[in-house]
């Protein structure tokens, strides 16, 4: 690096959520911060979140919402800056939003909102925002980080790392935070996608012949449940029942899934009381999507009527549809994945500032961190708050 490097107080890499937050807070405090990513517009996640409307936060957010090899480390800065910090931005900048199920916040309008408050956010603190930059090297060297890109050689006393995981490539996401980090020294928690859809092995093909049939269920794993939609794909089990679960599961672990999590016991029992003459196929259809009770029926195997039955049987089938075994064989991989488990250990930073204990300057924030949130704008909450930690001490 031979040309004079322009010389800013801190240099983020990555212009999404945890990014732009951190830049903007940065530069509010007088801090000359350079906000660098190799996209060709910022918040490119942000625009595709919650169906174009972006679930910006959820009014539930707890650290126990979250995952990571260490479950503590979230607290710190979720109890910092929490939903109603980024509600009162929003409403601030007077952005209509509304609650949708669970506690989820979308914007009534679009996500390009949320993008466009943010970039007013970094422009009140001048921060200099460069997209479309590869970044050529990183080095530290006397006190500063060194970045060259094509365009310039930048340095700072401060670099934060917030290009995410490589959760959705064919938005330009990779491991480079993950390189970065272990040229720096830092440790990386085995990166795997996460919420994200499961598929199932061919024995499990009668279930693929439901593919777009949806269903409200419990979704176990484990000791962890959860109860959303299920929807069946021709690959296998999508929905958000099990983009929750599928961060919890690990090869070769199975899947229960409760069909009928609103039914009291016995209660087919008491349906063959009162309508003996009906098949079970009838009376599943009678509480589930007719073609999913034809599956789960011939599965059964029940003969004939109810009426032929017996109790016992009856209360077999209840408790086969309230744990219906699956045995996924893989993941539809970081392709479909929502948001990357695993990444840079929270063990090398400190929990308050987000800083390297070990590399004093260099910060990591959001998705590229080994913390990741819930479906339903947990991990959003999680960019809002590791971002705001890290801009409040730069």
């Amino acid at each position: 690096m031979t040309k004079p490097p322009h010389i800013y107080d801190a240099i983020i890499l990555g212009a999404g959520g945890a990014g732009l937050m951190c830049a903007a807070i940065a530069g509010q405090r007088g801090r000359r911060v350079l906000l660098l990513d190799h996209a060709d517009q910022p918040g490119k996640k942000i625009l595709i979140s919650g169906g174009g409307r972006c679930n910006f936060t959820n009014l539930h957010t707890t650290p126990s919402c979250y995952l990571s090899a260490n479950p503590h480390f979230a607290k710190s800065a979720l109890g910092r800056y929490q939903p109603q910090e980024f509600i009162a931005l929003v409403n601030r900048h007077g952005i209509a939003w509304h609650e949708k199920t669970l506690g989820q916040l979308f914007c009534d309008g679009s996500a390009k909102q949320i993008v466009a408050m943010l970039l007013d956010e970094c422009a009140k603190g001048d921060v200099t925002l460069r997209l479309s930059q590869t970044i050529r090297d990183v080095r530290h060297a006397d006190g500063h980080f060194h970045i060259k890109t094509d365009e310039q050689i930048a340095a700072a006393p401060a670099l934060v790392i917030a290009t995410g995981g490589p959760s959705i490539p064919k938005m330009g996401a990779t491991g480079f935070a993950y390189d970065l980090a272990r040229q720096f020294g830092l440790k990386i928690v085995q990166p795997k996608p996460a919420l994200v859809p499961l598929t199932l092995p061919a024995e499990e093909k009668l279930f693929s012949t439901l593919s777009g049939v949806s269903a409200d269920v419990v979704a176990r794993c484990g000791r962890t449940a959860f109860r959303e939609a299920c929807l069946f794909t021709h690959k296998g089990l999508s929905g958000p029942a099990i983009l929750q679960i599928s961060s919890y599961w690990t090869h070769e672990q199975p899947i229960a899934i409760n069909f009928l999590p609103e039914s009291p016991a016995d209660w087919l029992v008491s349906f063959k009381r009162h309508k003996p003459r009906v098949s079970l196929r009838t009376a599943l259809a009678s509480v589930l999507p007719d073609r999913l009770a034809a599956v789960l029926a011939d599965r059964l195997a029940l003969p004939g009527e109810l009426a032929n039955c017996t109790d016992r049987a009856l209360r077999g089938v209840e408790q086969q549809l309230a744990a219906w075994p699956f045995q996924p064989n893989g993941t539809e991989g970081f392709a479909k994945a929502e948001v990357t488990a695993g990444g840079i250990s929270t063990a090398a930073l400190s929990s308050r500032t987000m800083e390297a204990k070990e590399v004093p300057g260099l910060y990591a924030i959001g998705e590229a961190v080994d913390v990741t949130g819930w479906l339903g704008g947990y991990n959003f909450q999680w960019a809002w708050a590791s971002g705001y930690a890290a801009g409040e001490v730069l």
